[in-house]
């Protein structure tokens, strides 16, 4: 196994198809984490065994790492099947930076970047789903007072100052003081 652990995908070396489920994902890490765990090879003397011993269980966790997570593991699959897929057989670190990356960018675009913003953009998206819109528009007007550039922020406001007036024509209180 240690010979053609540069040219075996994740799948692989765990033995498990690409349709697996993730307990069969970790049954079959279990498995081989069992067979090459370098605790159990502690008595051999030769170096070049021992080491390549680690690098077979190394592989391995790393694999069941990938794999468990589907967003790695949907990643790893692109990588695999796209036309480099045979220089992509390991997660690389560039990989998961970018995986990273990408993940921070949808927390971005969808709650903005400031930690402070993001707790009131929250809040207010709670309140529209309770249809409470003074309390919306409170929350994202404080919000914008952290992030005042963010475009999303001022759409979603102007959607619910339009609904907070719309339910204030309609019960009556479009007449009370704000």
């Amino acid at each position: 196994m240690a010979t053609t652990l540069d040219r075996q995908s994740y799948f692989q070396m765990l033995q498990v198809s690409e349709s697996s489920s993730a307990a069969d994902i970790k049954r079959a890490f279990y498995r081989e984490s069992r067979i090459y765990h370098p605790d159990r090879f502690f008595h051999l003397s030769d170096a070049q065994a021992k080491t390549s011993i680690n690098s077979i269980y190394k592989r391995i966790t790393e694999a069941y790492y990938v794999l468990r997570d589907d967003g790695k593991r949907k990643k790893y699959q692109a990588d695999l099947a796209g036309p480099e897929g045979a220089n992509k057989l390991r997660f690389t670190e560039e990989s998961e930076a970018e995986h990273k990356a990408e993940a921070k960018k949808a927390v971005v675009d969808e709650l903005g970047t400031n930690p402070k913003s993001r707790q009131f953009f929250k809040s207010a998206l709670a309140d529209i789903d309770r249809q409470d819109w003074p309390a919306a528009e409170r929350n994202l007007k404080t919000g914008l007072t952290y992030e005042p550039g963010n475009q999303k922020f001022r759409e979603k406001l102007a959607e619910v100052q339009k609904r907070a007036d719309d339910h204030r024509r309609t019960s009556g209180d479009a007449f009370r003081i704000k």
